[in-house]
């Protein structure tokens, strides 16, 4: 006999499978009368207490990934960090020379989609809030849809919503689901006020693919970093703990091959497939892979062992699944070091741009100057000021 589908699962059809559905049910409003209001202040299935040990790599990975979210709501609780270059979360605005600019993302007013991915599920809006005088000012709207949490996913069909069926073709059927805004988060990311350059980076763009010499880094790359004006201040708040000190996972202070590891505004924490941490160095005056050297192997070696002890000791992630791997070209000229979940397709992960640290320390164990020897490759988008001094010197 076949039975009827609906999204609330399979209707019983036996007095015994009755039996089980009214217990279970029984037993859930029990539980929501007693814990309700504690249900409202946490995550459901989650605690914040540690095991005996502490030793997160013990719990299962539901237990992990709730523990993480415990850490990041007790993080909420203290003064939110802020970076100059990138968002406050629930429609805050980033700072400016130090002084917050408060609003609320009702104040803004979308001019135009700068670019959007239907595969990463994220939508770039170049926006403007208008002013009192009337002048508008402009920002960007980075909005994406956060990842599914293993233990909410039941939610989904067992809480009331609007579900429109689609199709239904023999065992097929498709929904197109309303869920309650507590199973449908959208993290919004804002910069505000946001320069010309803000909005360049995130407009959709053809690429290059650029084959730089140690002669065109010379010639072309080295002196075009050193004529902008690339503002990296928010870095040097988070070494001098002026900023985001709440939320370091790990620091090594000494000043030559030291480091600080911390979350990177990508990963909402709130679960483990979408991990991604940066390891940023003490040392200032080391811009990128280009100029590595064999000196600077112990802060290498350092980075890529500290750093994996630590995140196996806070999140239970294993060294073995973990990519760590630096940029080239890297979006900010400051030596950093990201660390992403193995298994999360990260942007800037692929190929073109990514090199492995462990690669990178096996390189300059053999050669010193290896990075000042060989072509590296990169790719450019057809706006940036960069891809036009390679087309001026004839290298495109």
């Amino acid at each position: 006999m076949r039975q009827a589908v609906t999204l609330h699962g399979i209707v019983a059809t036996t007095k015994m499978q009755k039996f089980y559905i009214l217990m279970v049910l029984g037993i859930y409003f029990c539980l929501n009368l007693r814990f309700g209001r504690l249900w409202e202040e946490e995550p459901r299935g989650c605690a914040t207490s540690e095991p005996p040990g502490g030793a997160m790599a013990q719990r299962s990975p539901r237990r992990r990934s709730c523990a993480v979210r415990g850490r990041a709501r007790a993080m909420a609780e203290g003064p939110q960090p802020k970076r100059k270059r990138e968002e406050e979360k629930n429609g805050g605005a980033a700072t400016q020379g130090g002084a917050a600019a408060a609003f609320t993302l009702s104040d803004l007013r979308v001019r135009r989609v700068l670019r959007e991915s239907a595969r990463d599920k994220i939508v770039f809006l170049h926006a403007e809030r208008i002013g009192l005088s009337g002048e508008g000012t402009d920002a960007v709207v980075i909005l994406e849809k956060t990842p599914f949490q293993e233990e909410k996913i039941p939610d989904l069909l067992k809480k009331p919503m609007h579900a429109e069926l689609q199709m239904h073709n023999d065992i097929y059927c498709t929904f197109y689901l309303s869920p309650p805004p507590e199973l449908s988060e959208i993290k919004a990311t804002v910069v505000y006020p946001a320069t010309e350059k803000h909005i360049q980076k995130y407009l959709r763009q053809e690429v290059h693919l650029i084959r730089e010499t140690w002669e065109d880094y010379r010639n072309i790359t080295l002196p075009f970093i050193q004529s902008q004006s690339f503002s990296i201040q928010w870095v040097y708040n988070i070494l001098e703990k002026k900023a985001e000190a709440d939320r370091i996972v790990h620091e090594n202070p000494d000043p030559s091959n030291g480091f600080v590891l911390v979350p990177d505004l990508k990963w909402n924490q709130n679960q483990l497939d979408d991990l991604y941490l940066i390891a940023l160095v003490h040392r200032r005056e080391i811009k990128s892979l280009r100029e590595l050297t064999a000196e600077h192997l112990p802060l290498l070696r350092n980075v890529l062992q500290e750093g994996k002890e630590a995140i196996g000791k806070r999140f239970g992630v294993p060294g073995s699944q973990l990519r760590i791997y630096l940029h080239y070209q890297p979006s900010y000229y400051h030596l950093h070091v990201h660390f992403t979940a193995l298994g999360y397709d990260a942007p800037g992960s692929s190929v073109e741009r990514a090199h492995l640290l462990a690669d990178v320390i096996d390189n300059l164990a053999m050669d010193s100057m290896y990075y000042q020897k060989r072509a590296l490759t990169f790719p450019l988008r057809a706006d940036e000021p960069l891809f036009k001094k390679f087309q001026e010197a004839g290298k495109v």
